[in-house]
């Protein structure tokens, strides 16, 4: 009889090691999107940065359009009013003709400095885009290299659970079914922890104190034996 249960013992404690590892595995799987995401932040923080940066950018741009427009408009009048020039009779209009020339010139000048000052930061500004641009593919190369990682991980992950879930079906098969329900039931409400080890008087499930007679049990290793707090089923490690 001992040596049926300490059989059905063992078998008990090599699924929990394998529903461990299954466990783990799953998790590490489930946790990939949020990695992901969570790399994504720099990525998408610097891209919304230079998308800013263009839309300045496309702004200086269409001032710079204005104001050359502006410039050709300004040119165009002062050769309409030099042309009219000659048609002029009296001192008086000749000198009002003049003021309106030289206003129009004036008008031309400081639209040509505005060009300056437009050109000069758009300047500016495309090297600030080029720089974002540079540190937007930089930040996707981070993010596809983690991305390239965490895929040969999954599919590493794969491999395992396929072979761990082939050797658990193998202990399944060979473990007295209540006591296999019995498992399940436990693993769900111990939150994925059904046999765990007892040291030193102590449930390593619930961190509580094992009576010591109970405790002397449990060294045995030869019945199934639960923990008087957790429930969970116990063993002992020498």
């Amino acid at each position: 009889m001992n040596s049926t249960v300490n059989d059905q013992l063992r078998r008990l404690i090599e699924l929990q090691q394998i529903d461990s590892k299954i466990l783990n595995k799953k998790c590490m799987m489930d946790e990939i999107p949020s990695k992901i995401s969570e790399a994504e932040v720099p990525l998408k923080i610097t891209q919304a940065d230079l998308d800013k940066m263009k839309q300045s950018h496309e702004s200086l741009e269409k001032k710079r359009r204005d104001k050359e427009r502006q410039l050709e408009d300004i040119n165009e009048k002062i050769k309409k009013l030099k042309a009219r020039t000659a048609e002029i009779k009296t001192n008086k209009e000749y000198q009002a003709h003049l003021r309106e020339i030289e206003s129009a010139e004036k008008e031309r000048y400081a639209i040509e400095d505005e060009i300056l000052v437009a050109m000069e930061a758009l300047d500016v500004s495309s090297n600030e885009v080029k720089a974002a641009e540079a540190k937007v593919i930089s930040e996707k190369e981070k993010v596809d290299i983690l991305k390239r990682k965490l895929d040969e991980e999954t599919s590493e992950a794969k491999k395992e659970l396929t072979m761990l879930k082939e050797k658990r079906a193998w202990i399944v098969d060979a473990l007295d079914r209540d006591m296999y329900s019995q498992y399940m039931i436990l693993f769900e409400s111990g939150n994925g922890l059904a046999v765990t080890e007892a040291r030193g008087e102590i449930c390593q499930g619930c961190n509580m104190n094992i009576p010591p007679q109970l405790f002397v049990e449990i060294k045995k290793n030869e019945e199934i034996i639960y923990c008087p707090q957790c429930y969970r089923i116990l063993y002992y490690s020498p």
